[in-house]
């Protein structure tokens, strides 16, 4: 697929080390960063992803930090770019899921750890209109662990146009499942926990965030609607929402919408750059929502990687308590976390998570070790069956190896 002419601007632009300082790797990982780098650098030479930025840190310190490709690739109707901006280290990613635990789960942790929340409360502690005969044994630990029972998915912008609106409307959905009978991941779920944050917090979630993390730990490029706060560097996501709406419209994709598609058309009809991709977040909650929402960049990311690594403490602050960060990252509810997933095979205390637009996070305390990846893989568009192409092959190579450092010494340093 890959065409002559953009195979040459390849070899010009894929690697671009960042101007912040970039340890060497530990000889014990650096093979396995060489075989990731690789892998990375021939998916953007085969035109499966337009481009990535990948950063391994190690100790506190980066020792690996690339971009690859492009920015974008695509134009709206899948037009190729005569001249696609390149990637960088400082690009500005649509997090997607990521969300979940870089914005909703670290407040919830905090809440938590200033008792300001208990995790086996019913949910109707915080939120007094959840109530019903299902929805009242419900509890904040069962919203994080993706087992309160909620459906997966609804299109919540069919009968929502704001945070209100979409959590009334989240009250009169019938359940999925049994409360606590097992795990479904349900981004339904993490709307609520944003509310609970709002909530509680007595602020706008963007606005908690941000007082309470982002701003105290110096990131300027870490938080929501990114276009209102001049930012402009971004890796282009979707066409508009062709998957989501095939989600809709399509009942053989897997997803179990049964009201009209034709209902409601606000679709966006071009490439997204700088708004957040997810219908949910962009339709009913104006790119604010605990599911979906934040952008942020790798070495952002990786700050806030290293505050959990570093067990709370960060720059001679401490943020959160070193056990309500156990508590959340324990392999202990259907196999994973609390908001956080946990990689497999990895020793106790690791956490990771995925986002849809193709991004990653992990961190590996045994390992002193923490990873991004980010990948723009929507960009590329949609196969003819409708799915973007996986990256998941890509994000088990970077994971093997952050876990190459398990066992070896490390200096966990809290500044």
């Amino acid at each position: 697929m890959l065409a002559g002419g953009v195979a040459a601007l390849l070899a010009g632009c894929t690697y671009r080390a960042s101007r912040a300082a970039v340890a060497e790797p530990p000889a014990a990982m650096a093979g396995a960063i060489g075989a990731a780098d690789s892998a990375i650098q021939a998916a953007v030479a085969r035109e499966e992803i337009p481009g990535a930025v990948l950063l391994i840190a190690h100790d506190g310190r980066v020792v690996h930090e690339r971009a690859y490709g492009y920015a974008q690739l695509y134009d709206y109707g899948m037009k190729r770019l005569p001249a696609p901006p390149a990637m960088s280290t400082g690009t500005v990613f649509d997090l997607a899921s990521v969300t979940k635990v870089i914005a909703t789960t670290m407040a919830i942790m905090m809440l938590v750890d200033r008792r300001q929340v208990e995790l086996d409360a019913p949910v109707y502690r915080y939120l007094p209109e959840f109530r019903g005969p299902q929805l009242d044994s419900i509890t904040v630990r069962q919203l994080l662990a993706h087992s309160a029972g909620l459906q997966q998915w609804q299109p919540i912008y069919y009968n929502a146009r704001n945070a209100a609106e979409s959590h009334a409307h989240i009250r009169s959905l019938r359940l999925g499942w049994g409360v606590g009978s097992g795990r479904h991941y349900s981004d339904l779920g993490f709307m609520l926990l944003g509310y609970i944050v709002e909530r509680v917090g007595r602020k706008p979630l963007d606005v908690y965030v941000r007082d309470e993390f982002y701003n105290p730990l110096g990131l300027r490029s870490t938080g929501f609607r990114p276009l209102d706060r001049g930012h402009r560097d971004f890796a282009a996501t979707s066409h508009g929402n062709p998957y989501e709406r095939k989600m809709v419209y399509d009942t053989a994709f897997g997803y179990d919408y049964d009201g009209d598609p034709g209902s409601w058309n606000g679709w966006r009809e071009y490439t997204l750059r700088g708004e957040v991709n997810d219908g949910n977040a962009w339709y009913a909650h104006n790119g604010v929502a605990g599911h979906a929402g934040l952008f942020s960049t790798a070495r952002e990311l990786n700050t806030l990687l290293r505050l959990l690594l570093q067990r709370g403490t960060l720059g001679g602050r401490r943020f959160l308590s070193a056990a309500v960060i156990d508590t959340f990252t324990a392999k202990r509810w259907f196999a994973n976390g609390l908001g956080w997933a946990v990689p497999a095979n990895a020793p106790e205390g690791s956490f990771n998570h995925t986002g849809f637009t193709g991004t990653y996070v992990l961190g590996v305390p045994a390992a002193c070790t923490s990873a991004v990846l980010l990948i723009n893989r929507q960009n590329v568009g949609v196969n003819a069956a409708g799915n973007y192409p996986s990256v998941a092959r890509l994000q088990n190579i970077v994971t093997a190896a952050v876990l190459r450092m398990v066992g070896t010494t490390c200096n966990r340093s809290t500044n």
